[in-house]
């Protein structure tokens, strides 16, 4: 713990709730957390990841395969993992962490997207995260990849940067440089009066670029999207790789 800032956050949200639609037939059978890349489940990536970087309570949202789901997080000892329950309404990102603010706090918090993959650079990235989160400027940092490294992901990209750090989404322009690779530090006043229900977590993003306080950290090593079932095999070679 004394690499990590006393200003880190403590507690986390791993969303993984949703139907995972792109990563069919698999998810007809499975919640897309539990599918494996390379003998491990997507979620104890984002477990272990958190555990590593001093997080000490992760709240797990759920829905579909609920019980499949919660019955894989009974067999890990730590962090220590708190059920928000989404069995009756599917709440998307946004009203995800929404509901399970209450077990959150008051305090800074860690979304992190349970499909969420990448290769280390030479230090830890979620480490370097917390190292880099700064409330007095920041409402929000997220961990940005470069389309450039990044493998699985055919998107034009998010997110423009600024030499200070600050985040501006791609807008109408044709590509921009950054996509969000699924992680972030929030200060849940911006989820404070957003609407009830099914939500997207873009409505935190866009309350941050409009207080000018969006900012993000680029991701160093290589990001991996494992949005659909044939980029398994991808990541797959590509964590194999980095271990030669």
């Amino acid at each position: 713990m004394s690499q990590t800032s006393p200003r880190a956050p403590r507690k986390a949200i791993v969303l993984a709730a949703g139907l995972g639609k792109r990563m069919l037939p698999i998810t007809a059978t499975m919640p897309k957390p539990l599918v494996k890349v390379a003998g491990r489940s997507l979620i104890d990536f984002a477990l272990d990841k958190l555990h590593d970087a001093g997080v000490e309570t992760v709240v797990v949202n759920v829905h579909h395969f609920a019980d499949m789901l919660e019955a894989h997080l009974r067999t890990r000892e730590t962090p220590r993992i708190v059920i928000s329950d989404e069995r009756d309404e599917l709440l998307e990102t946004g009203g995800g962490v929404k509901k399970a603010l209450p077990l959150l706090g008051d305090d800074p918090f860690i979304t992190f997207n349970s499909d969420s993959l990448w290769i280390e650079g030479k230090e830890p990235n979620l480490l370097r995260l917390v190292q880099a989160w700064d409330p007095d400027r920041m409402d929000i940092l997220m961990l940005v990849a470069p389309l450039s490294t990044s493998i699985g992901f055919e998107g034009r990209g998010d997110f423009h940067q600024d030499s200070d750090g600050r985040l501006r989404r791609r807008g109408t322009d044709d590509s921009a440089p950054f996509a969000y690779a699924g992680v972030a530090v929030v200060k849940p006043e911006l989820v404070h009066g957003t609407p009830d229900g099914a939500f997207s977590a873009n409505a935190f993003y866009d309350r941050a670029i409009a207080k000018e306080r969006l900012y993000g950290l680029c991701l160093e090593g290589q990001w991996l999207h494992v949005g659909e079932p044939q980029a398994i095999a991808e990541a797959e070679k590509c964590l194999a790789a980095s271990k030669r």
